[in-house]
């Protein structure tokens, strides 16, 4: 339970160039089977119970792959403030949390309190132009030592799905 906690995103100058292109893409509103299949791939790679493909909207964000998939496309929509991908989009680089709990900055997320979500990692998801859209993530209950070749691995899955995104607009 949130223990009254301040969480601050951070500010995104980017948003609404990403809400612009992510509409352009057909992207972003609707789940994609690839990218559950992608996210399915990292989970098996990584270990972890949970993996997604992340598009950051302006007001949302929209989980289009997830594994396990099967998850309805009205609760696939989550407040920008649920989770870590925010922080992945600004920043333009992977994000690695062993223990969320350990950083004051995100222990006091949503996602920790009502997923329980302890352990993060993300890499950013850009198209073609190197613009971050979203994020490739995996996530699981108990902390873990993700290791190097997790963030490797997250990494360069981020990296396949560049042409991918641009091959499922409208899907």
């Amino acid at each position: 339970m949130n223990t009254g906690r301040l969480l601050l995103l951070p500010d995104d100058p980017e948003a609404p160039e990403r809400e612009r292109r992510l509409a352009a893409l057909g992207l972003g509103a609707a789940p994609v089977p690839a990218l559950d299949a992608h996210a399915a791939r990292l989970a098996a790679g990584a270990g972890a119970p949970y993996a997604g493909v992340n598009f950051v909207h302006t007001d949302h964000q929209y989980l289009a792959g997830l594994h396990p998939h099967g998850v309805p496309a009205a609760a696939r929509r989550l407040p920008r403030e649920h989770g870590f991908c925010t922080y992945v989009v600004v920043r333009r680089r992977a994000l690695v949390l062993d223990d969320v709990r350990d950083y004051p900055r995100f222990s006091p997320n949503e996602a920790v309190d009502l997923s329980g979500v302890h352990a993060y990692l993300g890499a950013p998801l850009t198209d073609h132009d190197g613009f971050v859209l979203g994020t490739l993530w995996a996530a699981a209950r108990e902390p873990r030592d993700w290791g190097r070749e997790a963030l490797a691995l997250v990494k360069t899955l981020a990296a396949e799905l560049a042409p991918l995104v641009r091959g499922t607009g409208g899907a």
